[in-house]
């Protein structure tokens, strides 16, 4: 059985367009106002200007099926249709065609002050929440602590919410919504009032209310607490929805969208092969350490940057450097093969040959990269840097989040040794 069924489901507007109208002087506009009076006095309307109707589809024959227990993320550009598909399904708008099936009291945190009275205190809108998602008075007062504690606003809980700051009345609306036992939490990106620490408690949180048996919808632009926190999600563009898997997948197509990343490069025409006097590069790929082409890199994968070259003149030397950029051409590492103990340094026969080196992992913070290879001769002379020769999207791995919802700073993130001692 499934917590909510959404079957072809749309959402219609009308637009109505008027037509552009020239700046009007004072004289211009009383005249305007004047006939308007005038018509309206006759008894009749005069045309203000209106071209006609546009059909809008801010969701159009959207399908899907969640199970009870599941945490979905929905993600997708702005204007794609995420937070509409919420508001049905939190009722606050009906949909224009299809159906949508929900199963269990829904809980929703739509935006700042969702379902709150202005001039109730916090303490009074606990209860108007709790009563609202048809709970008991009884219960909601056993769950009555741990909700003022979450959302530490004990000073101000017999304070009219009208006078909460943003980050107050997000706090008390989420732990109202998080802890009064719906069967299903819908949250829209309406966490990002709050601060660092309130986000990964909210998160935290959520992670909890699924481990519960509960359903879970979470719409935000933070892919990696899309990875972390949910099951499965869905990537809608334009009111459709594109794309439904695992967690993963879909975040890596969304973000994918913006670049494609390039994980093997190869010049099967030596006449357009970088080269220098003495070498010509032929492949660049990245393998796993099994020795396999990678398709993804994670923030726990490490990999070999494999660099294929051919020597034309025999007796000759060749070296290479690997530099590494993040998105905003930032150098992140550059590394050179004058460590290596089998060819740098000494005359090469002409033939094939493949030069390798190791990037470690947890090394690499998650987000876009793109790797130059410089390939030169004896003395550093000779150079020939080839730009942008991969695209690289290190994903984030929840495997080593553990239990933190944020964003690590940085363009490398290091997994160092902590130890804690008694002293």
């Amino acid at each position: 059985m499934s917590a909510i069924i959404a079957e072809k489901l749309s959402k219609k507007y009308v637009l109505r367009h008027q037509h552009p109208e020239r700046y009007l002087t004072l004289r211009d506009d009383l005249a305007v106002r004047a006939r308007r009076l005038a018509a309206r006095l006759r008894g009749r309307r005069l045309d203000r200007g209106m071209a006609g109707r546009e059909e809008f589809y801010a969701l159009e024959k959207v399908s899907f099926h969640v199970a009870p227990g599941e945490r979905i993320g929905i993600i997708g550009p702005n204007g794609a249709g995420k937070s509409t598909l919420l508001k049905l399904m939190s009722r606050i708008t009906e949909p224009s065609e299809g159906r949508l099936t929900l199963r269990g009291r829904l809980a929703s945190l739509l935006e700042v002050g969702t379902g709150f009275h202005p001039e109730l205190t916090g303490r009074e809108n606990i209860f108007l929440n709790g009563a609202i998602l048809g709970m008991r008075r009884a219960d909601i007062k056993r769950r009555f602590d741990e909700i003022v504690a979450f959302a530490e606003v004990e000073r101000f809980l017999d304070t009219p919410v009208k006078r909460y700051s943003s980050g107050m009345y997000v706090r008390l609306a989420f732990a109202v919504a998080a802890h009064l036992e719906p069967d299903i939490l819908v949250v829209d990106e309406v966490l990002a009032v709050g601060d660092a620490a309130f986000q990964r408690k909210c998160l935290g949180r959520m992670e909890s209310v699924g481990r519960e048996g509960r359903t879970v919808l979470f719409v935000s632009h933070n892919m990696s607490a899309v990875r972390t926190l949910c099951d499965r999600a869905l990537l809608l563009r334009g009111g459709s929805l594109v794309a439904a898997g695992s967690a993963s997948e879909v975040v890596s197509r969304y973000l994918g969208e913006a670049g494609t990343a390039v994980l093997s490069r190869e010049w099967p025409d030596e006449r357009a092969a970088p080269r220098n006097a003495s070498a010509i590069l032929s492949r660049i790929t990245l393998r796993g350490v099994d020795g396999e082409a990678l398709s993804q890199v994670h923030t726990d994968t490490a990999f070999d940057v494999d660099i294929d070259f051919r020597v034309t003149t025999p007796g000759t030397y060749v070296g290479l450097t690997a530099i590494l950029f993040d998105d905003e051409q930032n150098i992140v590492f550059s590394s050179i093969n004058n460590h290596e103990s089998c060819w740098y340094g000494r005359p090469m026969p002409s033939g094939e040959y493949r030069s390798s080196c190791r990037v470690p992992a947890n090394f690499l913070n998650d987000g876009w990269f793109s790797l130059a290879v410089n390939l030169f001769g004896k003395g550093f002379v000779d150079g020939t840097m080839t730009r942008d020769v991969l695209r690289i999207e290190v994903l984030d791995s929840p495997a080593v989040r553990k239990d933190y919802f944020g964003r690590f700073g940085g363009v490398v993130r290091p997994l160092l040794e902590w130890r804690t001692v008694s002293r």
